[in-house]
């Protein structure tokens, strides 16, 4: 996985060369680009960035968010972007790094789902 992130590779393309090298993950699951991410996040390998060096931008010039971004503007993790994505709660596009097209609407959606989530988790608690 190192080679490949050297290599510039983006986490699906991680994913779909670590499952045709025959990998799998957790519970014999082929491997998905958020898998990757975990597995960044909980190795410390930075993520490629757009310009090879600092930290992608919150918005990109076009209006759309980051994985980064669109988490601060929802105030959840990213994991959570990448859920919402793969719900279709959102939409993106990932050229290099993701770009996310959050309307405010969407935003004020997603934070009253949000909301109405943890204070249920509170109350079960």
């Amino acid at each position: 996985m190192i080679e490949l992130n050297v290599a510039g590779k983006m986490d699906k393309q991680i994913a779909a060369t670590l499952n045709a090298e025959g990998f799998v993950a957790a519970r014999g699951h082929a491997f998905k680009g958020e898998n990757v991410w975990l597995l960044r996040t909980r190795w410390g390998i930075p993520t490629v960035k757009i310009n090879g060096t600092s930290a992608n931008p919150d918005r990109w010039p076009d209006g759309t968010y980051s994985v980064q971004g669109a988490a601060a503007a929802l105030d959840v993790t990213p994991q959570t972007v990448f859920d919402y994505l793969a719900r279709g709660w959102i939409e993106g596009r990932q050229l290099t790094p993701w770009q996310i097209e959050l309307s405010d609407n969407q935003i004020n959606t997603l934070r009253a789902r949000i909301a109405r989530t943890r204070r249920s988790r509170k109350k079960a608690s």
